[in-house]
């Protein structure tokens, strides 16, 4: 059946959400050789590694690699298998978008629980310590809306893991910030509605 693009047009959507996303964040990818990966990323398009996880906190591993001061722009997990069935395929893990401030990314969540769409996480996980709701698009790709990811200056050292501070809410992210991340929320209305 041909493409309709009037009908196409007529779904665009006219009412603005209320956050604006900044830029897209970072995107994970799942990848099947992961020291092959690393090599190309770091070699052939010269990414800087600044976090590694083993099998212990992400099965098959996991590499966050920058390519400006953000924590990540990239990052990688092991063990795809291209395959179809239970195994992981290689692939999008998931994408985050990047919001100006801690209000937006509550906006976020409030405006998609209202929306109906599928919250996955919120909080702050590991490494990068960006605070953050995960959510799934109507196909079902994982999608993230964050703010506040760890920066990394001209020494190149990020975050050690004794300071990532996860948190399974918005709410416990705020209340348990990591070092130098200062969590605070302007409209007091946007917490745990």
């Amino acid at each position: 059946m041909p493409v309709d693009t009037n009908r196409l047009r007529a779904a665009i959507s006219q009412s603005p959400p209320p956050f604006s996303l900044n830029k897209i964040g970072h995107v994970v990818l799942m990848v099947e050789n992961l020291e092959r990966s690393i090599a190309f990323y770091t070699g052939v398009l010269g990414f800087k590694v600044s976090d590694i996880y083993g099998d212990d906190m992400m099965p098959g591993g996991m590499v966050f690699m920058r390519y400006n001061t953000d924590h990540h722009g990239v990052a990688l997990i092991g063990g795809a298998s291209g395959t179809t069935g239970p195994e992981i395929k290689r692939g999008l893990h998931h994408m985050a978008f990047e919001v100006g401030t801690l209000d937006e990314v509550f906006r976020a969540r409030n405006h998609l629980r209202d929306s109906g769409a599928t919250i996955v996480f919120e909080g702050r996980r590991r490494a990068g310590v960006q605070i953050a709701v995960e959510f799934l698009d109507p196909d079902g790709h994982n999608l993230e809306i964050d703010w506040g990811l760890d920066q990394i200056g001209t020494e190149g050292v990020a975050r050690t893991g004794n300071e990532w501070r996860g948190a399974k809410s918005l709410e416990d992210a705020i209340a348990n910030p990591p070092p130098g991340q200062v969590p605070f929320v302007h409209d007091k209305s946007l917490l745990a509605r």
